[in-house]
């Protein structure tokens, strides 16, 4: 199915959970949950905000809940854009749980992505978060940074 409402426009699976959240206009979030616990998300927050800062505020939140939290800092280019982040494993309830946290800065909007399943169903629920992301990715169009993360010179 696809989701476009509030700006933000992805394709999810027909049997996810879609729920909204619009803080009064100052910022969409929208998480669909899969029917097995994991989750992705995605919120807009205003453009030329500090996109590194955002992310590092999540794992910082993310380790005051799990003190055991292992991250990595990530660099990824989806749709000739660059997402920059984190990967995050953690236990949970005596469970190992994979995460990922990115941004994505564009003239509009920063946005922030994020992703959880327990890692009994990371391997499946993985490559549903990464179409997901690659759809959402792609409803903004062209970027200006490419793989390299430069500005385009065309």
């Amino acid at each position: 199915m696809r989701f476009d409402r509030l700006g933000l426009t992805f394709d999810h699976p027909d049997n996810w959970t879609v729920d909204v959240d619009d803080a009064s206009g100052l910022q969409a979030a929208v998480t669909a949950y899969a029917p097995d616990g994991g989750f992705w998300s995605v919120s807009a927050h205003a453009p030329g905000g500090p996109a590194a800062e955002l992310a590092a505020a999540v794992v910082q939140e993310m380790r005051s809940q799990y003190q055991e939290l292992d991250s990595e800092s990530v660099e990824e280019g989806i749709g000739g854009r660059i997402l920059r982040g984190f990967d995050l494993n953690f236990y949970c309830l005596d469970l190992t749980n994979t995460a990922q946290v990115r941004t994505l800065e564009t003239p509009d909007a920063v946005y922030l992505l994020l992703c959880q399943a327990e890692d009994r169903e990371w391997e499946e629920t993985a490559q549903v978060f990464a179409a997901m992301t690659a759809s959402f990715v792609a409803a903004l169009g062209p970027g200006a940074d490419r793989e390299t993360g430069g500005p385009d010179a065309s």
